[in-house]
Parts: C-alpha cells; sequence; structure tokens
C-alpha cells in the first residue's frame, strides 16, 4: 500500500503571533516606533509631528494595505518592474538561434553576452495614405498595385481541352 503524505495547505497565509499580527507587521511596527522615538529625540514637537504621520502612514501601507489581496510591498515592486520595462517589445529572430558549443567555454561565454545585447529597431511610422493603399490591397486579394504597369495576371483555368488523346494532354493553366 502506498504511503501518505500530509499536503500543506494555506501556504500563502502568513504565520499570526500577536492577535491578528504576522511577523512582517510586527516587524515594521518595531522599527517605526524606533523611528519615531528618534525623531521625537532629534527634533522639535511640530517637526517631530509631521515626521510621526509620514512615517505612521508608511507603517500602515506596507505593513497593513493590500492591493488584490497582495500586501503592498509585492504591489509595489510589480509597479516597479513595469515601469522599468520598455513600453514596446521587438522580437529579434537572430538571438533565439542555438549558439554551437566551442571548446573554449570562456570565449563563448564572451560572445554570448555580446550577441545577447538588445538591439532597438525603429519601424517607420505608416501614414494615412499608405494604410489606405494596404487596405486596397487586402481587399482585392493581392491583385492591386501602385504602378498599373506592373498589374500582376492571376492565372485562369483554360475550359477548352485541346485534344482528346491522353498523351496529348498540358496543362490547363494559361498566364
Amino acid at each position: 500500500m502506498p504511503q501518505q503524505y500530509v499536503v500543506p495547505q494555506f501556504i500563502d497565509v502568513e504565520d499570526k503571533i500577536i492577535g491578528p499580527i504576522t511577523v512582517r507587521q510586527f516587524v515594521l511596527k518595531i522599527v517605526g516606533g524606533l523611528f519615531l522615538f528618534l525623531f521625537y529625540k532629534i527634533f522639535i514637537i511640530p517637526v517631530f509631528i509631521v515626521c510621526a504621520i509620514f512615517i505612521i502612514g508608511i507603517v500602515g501601507l506596507f505593513g497593513f494595505a493590500k492591493v488584490n489581496s497582495h500586501p503592498f510591498h509585492v504591489f509595489l515592486v510589480g509597479v516597479l518592474q513595469t515601469l522599468r520595462r520598455p513600453k514596446r517589445r521587438i522580437w529579434n529572430k537572430e538571438l533565439t538561434h542555438l549558439v554551437s558549443v566551442s571548446k573554449d567555454k570562456k570565449k563563448d561565454k564572451k560572445e554570448k553576452l555580446q550577441s545577447a545585447a538588445p538591439t532597438v529597431v525603429r519601424k517607420p511610422v505608416v501614414g494615412k495614405s499608405r494604410l489606405a493603399e494596404l487596405s486596397l490591397l487586402a481587399d482585392t486579394g493581392g491583385r492591386y498595385t501602385t504602378d498599373l504597369s506592373e498589374i500582376v495576371q492571376q492565372p485562369t483555368i483554360n475550359s477548352e481541352k485541346k485534344g482528346n488523346n491522353k498523351s496529348e494532354k498540358k496543362n490547363n493553366w494559361e498566364v
């Protein structure tokens, strides 16, 4: 008979130490309290009150606020990562090819680092006249061209058969 294992559940829930306060919240409160005590000893009362409001707000925000059921610090890290990423991503096929393995690993690593540097490719902005031309090209199935002398003729089926002999059968497509 196979051995049974206990599967842990609720692994995303933090452990509570004092009532509803988790370890992370408790540490944040202690650090915030130390800053409040330090500012109380250093500054005069009006400056201390302004600093206290700011510190209590920061501790409350990072300790107790949740965005989409995630702690605020996780949300803040996500926002900062999103702001650092480029707005437009362009796939460069050349960077995805496999690199051949060479005997000299140090040179190979240097080449990978140099070749893996992303290059920014700027695409030209398409104007309205070009969009209209592309739209007409798509609507007509590729038969439209801007120059009338370059009209593409599509192959058509020849409805007449030339001869009844099987050996005389030729291509029924004509251009």
